[in-house]
């Protein structure tokens, strides 16, 4: 399930793309979901742990992926941390919903993120109500952001 805490959260990590570039592993980038993600947002290929394949950059490093990429890929992956998803925009929203029904998924937002017009669950932890659309999550959000 997606949890949501609105504005200032010590324990997360606010500078996702330092974060990222200090502690990925090789393996995070060659997983299928990894890749799914990199050619929906960025639009890009993996083409091994090292190399990523741009329409704008070229061959790159996974170092040079998108802010909201490399949130998304620290969610997936570094489950004992809380994120600033902030750093992703909304076409990352599909994503992270992807991912919380799996598993329970903790971020941290720091605007109104747009989660489409379907229905979701998503517990805003600011107020420990339950949302289940974008009209009772803008409800909730609101004296937060």
């Amino acid at each position: 399930m997606l949890n949501i805490y609105f504005g200032e959260m010590p324990e997360a990590i606010y500078n996702t793309n330092v974060y990222f570039n200090n502690t990925y592993k090789d393996s995070w980038i060659t997983n299928q979901l990894t890749k799914d993600i990199i050619k929906a947002v960025d639009k890009s290929d993996v083409i091994d742990e090292n190399t990523i394949m741009s329409p704008l950059f070229g061959n790159m490093s996974p170092k040079r992926l998108s802010g909201g990429v490399k949130t998304l890929i620290l969610i997936c992956f570094d489950k004992k941390n809380i994120f600033n998803a902030s750093t992703c925009g909304d076409n990352c929203s599909e994503w992270i919903l992807r991912i919380a029904q799996k598993r329970k998924v903790v971020i941290n937002l720091h605007h109104l993120m747009d989660f489409g017009p379907k229905p979701f669950k998503a517990k805003i932890l600011n107020t420990n109500k339950i949302v289940k659309n974008m009209a009772e999550l803008v409800f909730e959000a609101g004296e937060f952001v």
